[in-house]
């Protein structure tokens, strides 16, 4: 699965008990999204991004927050000094990643 193909598809919902991601699946996954960092304990990822003002933050987190709506997959998001924001993504309803955090970050990353 490469970027373009990760763009191209679409959250599904994931149930409880539906198990999370293996290492060797995150790590295959990761290499598309490389500029995101994967948790030590392999259940999330996230990335901070920094911007050139609060305005252009805050309208990065506004697309963020428009796409999570439309995926139906919400990540955690955090701004802080003003200019600097953080995305974390894990699969809550699973306990770990899924496919749709990666689907999530890659589709985050063509928001920049």
């Amino acid at each position: 699965m490469n970027m373009r193909n990760l763009t191209l598809k679409k959250c599904v919902p994931c149930e409880s008990g539906t198990p999370p991601l293996q290492e060797g699946q995150i790590k295959e996954l990761h290499k598309e999204i490389s500029d995101w960092e994967v948790s030590e304990d392999n259940k999330k990822i996230s990335r901070n991004f920094e911007f050139r003002d609060f305005t252009k933050a805050m309208s990065f987190i506004n697309k963020v927050a428009d796409l999570a709506e439309d995926e139906g997959h919400h990540p955690d998001m955090l701004i802080y000094s003003w200019n600097k924001v953080k995305i974390e993504l894990w699969t809550h309803a699973i306990g770990g990643l899924s496919d749709n955090d990666f689907i999530m970050a890659a589709k985050i990353n063509t928001l920049l």
